[in-house]
């Protein structure tokens, strides 16, 4: 589904068509593990799923400029666990048979992710990445960022949230993941669902934000639900306060 001339939807991931890149955000693989470290058991299937919807994706699309991933690749905060460090190295992988160069941005959950990209050779951004073409700036959203390349930017487009919604027949109600295009300081504001695949994420419009980029923003958003593809259904304002 297209957004606008620059951008289109491919599943859980957003297309910059100027620049023919890919971007995807929150993937946090090896989450099954750190739950296990807790007492709590889940089965190891975040991984196999993820792969399965790229592969979606590639098997339309067999090549990429750039593969950006926004942020939260891996799940634990102060380490590297053996399941992450397996999973990370094989999606990487996996990414670079399909793009000239993947880049990495850090989210609050990559703290130590460095290793992991300097053995596999891939740039670490630690603010994000400025599309020339598209003249957007991609970045986790955990945090506010100024810089010359937000300023020139057009679009801002962030991860983090875990961005959902729900939908109610009265009887029933249902979560999807979901884009969320709006404003933030009268530029393009695009908000990413996460790719992981054991939580659907935050009902933005009634559970409680996490990023600064929506948390008091009044600007009407419009919803792309993603299921089999994406659906635009309408637009809404956020649960802000």
């Amino acid at each position: 589904m297209k957004l606008n001339d620059s951008f289109e939807l491919l599943g859980l991931a957003l297309y910059a068509v100027k620049d023919n890149t890919l971007i995807i955000s929150d993937l946090h693989l090896g989450f099954e593990e750190a739950m296990n470290s807790d007492g709590v058991f889940i089965p190891r299937f975040n991984f196999n799923e993820i792969k399965e919807r790229i592969e979606e994706i590639f098997s339309d699309k067999k090549n990429f400029n750039k593969i950006i991933i926004a942020g939260d690749l891996k799940h634990e905060f102060g380490n590297i666990s053996s399941q992450e460090w397996n999973e990370v190295t094989e999606m990487l992988s996996f990414l670079e048979m399909h793009s000239d160069e993947v880049i990495l941005i850090k989210g609050n959950h990559d703290s130590i992710l460095g290793p992991i990209a300097l053995r596999k050779k891939v740039k670490l951004e630690s603010e994000g990445v400025f599309l020339e073409k598209s003249k957007a700036f991609v970045m986790h959203g955990d945090k506010l960022i100024e810089n010359e390349f937000t300023e020139k930017a057009e679009t801002l487009i962030i991860g983090h949230e875990h961005a959902a919604v729900s939908f109610s027949d009265g009887l029933k109600s249902e979560k999807f993941k979901c884009f969320l295009k709006g404003k933030f300081n009268e530029k393009e504001l695009i908000v990413l669902p996460s790719m992981c695949m054991v939580f659907i994420g935050t009902d933005v419009k009634k559970e409680k934000l996490l990023s600064l980029f929506l948390k008091k923003n009044n600007s009407e958003f419009e919803i792309y639900a993603v299921e089999d593809k994406a659906y635009f259904m309408g637009k809404t304002k956020l649960n802000n306060h």
